[in-house]
């Protein structure tokens, strides 16, 4: 049986577990055994360490990861052994497999199963369902694969997918974290303008002009951002309601707000119309699932871009930790002050 260090959700709103386990001694049909060599940490892992309600721990983590295939279960012929592949949440092709069931020796005595998905990142060694998985070029670096697991294609999906923004256009991007600065850079390849970046941090806004904003707003200044009125697209990346209702207020009538970030309590998020003309405004709010990506089809071309220095990744990733860190890289995400952190497990 392989064993892999992992780091292991235990308990709501406590630090991770990080501990061996060990992995089933065979591949049920459709699962792919993934080793894996860098794993982004998105807000999401936040949300289902605090916020979401659990009722399967213990779990694993990680839905954006770069690796190489070690071995493939009965059915699967999307990837074979050696393959390199972006690991993402979003399903692709292929055959999706039941959930994987590794084993926790956490005393002499006795252990636990622990659930983990159908991909998961945060763990050296992954059983991953083959849809959940998409074949790049030897030649594209593990840990810009990771990005597209998530970061990159939710933000430029948003944008190109979702909002289908056109040349010309006014959009706010409100939060610029890693899924900000890629949708901002999206936007600037479609030839927006004005490109609007918000958020609280001057760091972030720096970045964010570097990668194609025209304009910054400080979202610490609340007023500004109500005041920008008329924008044509708003992609909402913080789920803080307070800015969900100020970016429905900034966009002009017919105009897109596409809802990337997810709230951290769906359940009694509410948004107000301040006045009828609201109702009768045409404005259409979208609720993003990852920017409706197609991993098969939209991977292959962010990536031809990254090739053609047309998609900057590398200045992307600000932070890197060993597994055996990870608590101190959520920690890192929590101030909100890096781009995109990778956990690199070599």
């Amino acid at each position: 049986m392989t064993s892999s260090k992992a780091a292991i959700l235990e308990t709501l709103n406590a630090p991770l577990v990080v501990d061996n386990i060990e992995l089933p001694e065979h591949l049920e049909t459709g699962q792919v055994l993934v080793r894996v060599h860098c794993s982004g940490i998105c807000g999401t892992q936040l949300e289902e360490i605090t916020a979401i309600e659990d009722s399967h721990l213990p779990h694993l983590l990680g839905h954006e990861g770069g690796g190489i295939v070690e071995n493939v279960g009965p059915g699967v012929t999307h990837v074979k052994e050696g393959d390199h592949v972006v690991m993402h949440w979003r399903k692709g092709a292929g055959i999706e497999a039941k959930f994987p069931k590794y084993f926790w020796p956490k005393d002499k005595e006795k252990g636990t199963y622990i659930g983990g998905g159908r991909v998961t990142t945060f763990n050296e060694w992954a059983i991953v369902s083959e849809n959940r998985l998409t074949p790049i070029d030897k030649n594209i670096p593990l840990d810009i694969a990771a990005l597209m697991g998530c970061a990159v294609t939710t933000g430029l999906g948003a944008v190109l997918n979702d909002a289908k923004l056109r040349p010309g256009e006014s959009i706010a991007v409100v939060g610029c974290g890693g899924v900000g600065l890629c949708a901002i850079q999206a936007a600037a390849m479609v030839s927006a303008y004005p490109i609007i970046a918000v958020d609280m941090l001057e760091s972030k806004l720096e970045m964010a002009k570097a990668y194609g904003a025209t304009h910054t707003i400080n979202d610490m200044m609340r007023n500004r951002l109500t005041e920008l009125n008329h924008v044509d697209v708003a992609i909402e990346c913080t789920g803080a309601e307070y800015l969900i209702q100020d970016a429905f207020e900034a966009v002009a009538p017919e105009g897109r707000m596409v809802l990337v970030g997810l709230p951290q309590d769906p359940k009694s998020t509410t948004m107000r119309l301040r006045d009828a003309r609201q109702h009768f405004s045409g404005k259409k709010i979208i609720f993003s699932e990852g920017g409706r990506t197609d991993p098969g089809r939209d991977i292959p071309r962010y990536l031809k871009l990254y090739l053609k220095s047309r998609l900057a990744l590398d200045s992307l990733i600000t932070h890197r930790y060993p597994l055996d860190y990870v608590n101190k890289a959520l920690d890192q995400v929590r101030t909100g002050m890096c781009g995109r952190c990778m956990l690199e497990m070599p």
